[in-house]
């Protein structure tokens, strides 16, 4: 019997991307005696709950159809605004807070409008943001601005305690928050739905009547309000603010997305496996720094060989027929 009779699309790779990270963990319990504390695990979500926020936002606009080069730059430009504006202007954080975030969605509009109404190409429009968002940040200054101040310094230092010996910092649970309100919006709300749908076929979309081009534009401002909220969460993770903060973070957020099953071509994916995405991303580097004896650039050569091999997955599932199935049923 065919391929397509026996796997469900929708659901293949996630669980290839699951058992991927499941053989990971695995082998790093059995190589080191520490590797399944249960705090190594919590520290997966800690070290990199910004970077999860980020790829939730580029993994709706990849699902969509499109691509934001844009993200890491904004992260760097919110840290350097929060650290110049507490660190300069004694300025209180919860002024701070909204006004990057509001920053972070200008971005996203101003991206949307130019791509949406002036069909202007998703690449070079955010790959121009990018530019402009990482110049913006050396006006504001060339060097570090390190944040002594006390709100920062306490939220940045909070721990929820979870048992013993184990906890999660307020950056991890930020990020968790975050995945269950896009998991939310996703799959319950007209939004996700118009969203899949427009990934799926466009022309389809526009035909059942759906809102596209106010989709679109507001899936690059989603995109953007999760870059600033990461740039926060960088900001409480660094205490500092620093035009090279979150280089090339906008190619980890779309590894994290691609390897947790979201095709490029748009119309299939999940925030879930994007996790598990992020997830297998910490894991690479926790090995490597477990072993003590490899280079910390070892992270980007395993990143790049699972893109490949991710990347190739997805040509296998176009190929067999399962990615047009999927994206007919997640329409």
């Amino acid at each position: 019997m065919s391929l397509t009779r026996h796997l469900n699309p929708r659901t293949l790779p996630l669980i290839i991307t699951t058992t991927l990270f499941v053989a990971l963990f695995g082998f790093g319990a059995i190589s080191y005696d520490a590797f399944l504390s249960p705090q190594v695990f919590l520290n997966l979500l800690i070290d990199n709950g910004f970077l999860l926020v980020v790829a939730i936002g580029m993994t709706f606009v990849i699902i969509s159809g499109g691509i934001d080069l844009s993200v890491g730059s904004i992260v760097a430009l919110t840290t350097m605004v929060s650290a110049s504006l507490v660190q300069h202007h004694h300025w209180s954080i919860w002024v701070i807070l909204p006004l990057v975030l509001l920053m972070g969605c200008a971005f996203g509009l101003l991206h949307g409008v130019l791509i949406q109404v002036f069909r202007l190409q998703a690449f070079i429009v955010t790959l121009g943001g990018m530019f402009l968002a990482r110049g913006l940040c050396y006006v504001i200054s060339i060097d570090s601005i390190s944040i002594t101040d006390p709100t920062y310094t306490a939220l940045s230092e909070y721990r929820l305690a979870l048992g013993e010996e184990t906890f999660i910092s307020l950056s991890g649970i930020i990020a968790l928050v975050t995945l269950a309100i896009a998991i939310f919006i996703a799959h319950y709300t007209k939004f996700g739905r118009t969203v899949y749908a427009i990934g799926g076929n466009e022309r389809s979309a526009l035909l059942m009547g759906l809102p596209v081009a106010r989709t679109k534009i507001m899936v690059y401002v989603l995109s953007g309000f999760c870059s600033a909220l990461g740039g926060i969460l960088v900001t409480l993770y660094m205490l500092s603010g620093y035009g090279l903060h979150a280089l090339g973070m906008e190619l980890d957020a779309i590894a994290a997305a691609v390897i947790g099953g979201t095709l490029l071509t748009g119309g299939v994916g999940n925030v879930i496996g994007t996790l598990i995405g992020v997830l297998i991303l910490g894991v690479i580097q926790s090995l490597i720094a477990f072993d003590g004896s490899l280079s910390s650039w070892w992270t980007r050569i395993a990143i790049g060989l699972l893109l490949f091999l991710f990347c190739l997955l997805q040509r296998i599932i176009e190929r067999s027929g399962l990615g047009r199935k999927a994206k007919s049923t997640t329409a």
